[in-house]
């Protein structure tokens, strides 16, 4: 069975915009582990958690295209949100002081059988949900 992998906001961000930092290619990173795992033949999931995000900086259009890489492939596979995995985000958010967002994130990617991949520290709060790298860790 192929892996999945659940890509954070900041990863398809960092993809995107080809971002970096200082001393990191991030964005050819994020690229590369992309291309790696379409080679593979394994799925990249997304939610609608994710494309809200995206939302904040991107138009439908520009998300649409972002997500082109993957789903002309067909290895985009949508996690869809249920009301007990919303209501697992909100009480881990209480306890852990961590966003209603990631740990949502975290939740589906455990239930989806998939990697996490960010690079958003606030996930090492919720590593025992489900497996957290980032794209370097991976490529």
């Amino acid at each position: 069975m192929p892996q999945k992998y659940y890509l954070d906001t900041c990863i398809w961000r960092d993809y995107s915009e080809n971002r970096g930092d200082k001393f990191r290619p991030l964005g050819e990173w994020a690229l590369r582990l992309i291309k790696e795992i379409l080679e593979r033949k394994e799925h990249i999931l997304y939610s609608d958690f994710v494309v809200e995000e995206l939302k904040v900086k991107y138009s439908e259009a520009e998300i649409k295209r972002i997500f082109e890489i993957i789903s002309k492939r067909n290895l985009l596979i949508k996690a869809d949100i249920s009301e007990a995995q919303a209501k697992e985000a909100a009480k881990r958010c209480r306890e852990r002081k961590v966003s209603f967002g990631d740990a949502l994130h975290a939740i589906l990617a455990r239930d989806n059988g998939a990697i996490m991949i960010t690079r958003d520290r606030h996930f090492l709060e919720l590593d025992d949900i489900a497996e957290i790298k980032t794209p370097e860790q991976l490529i």
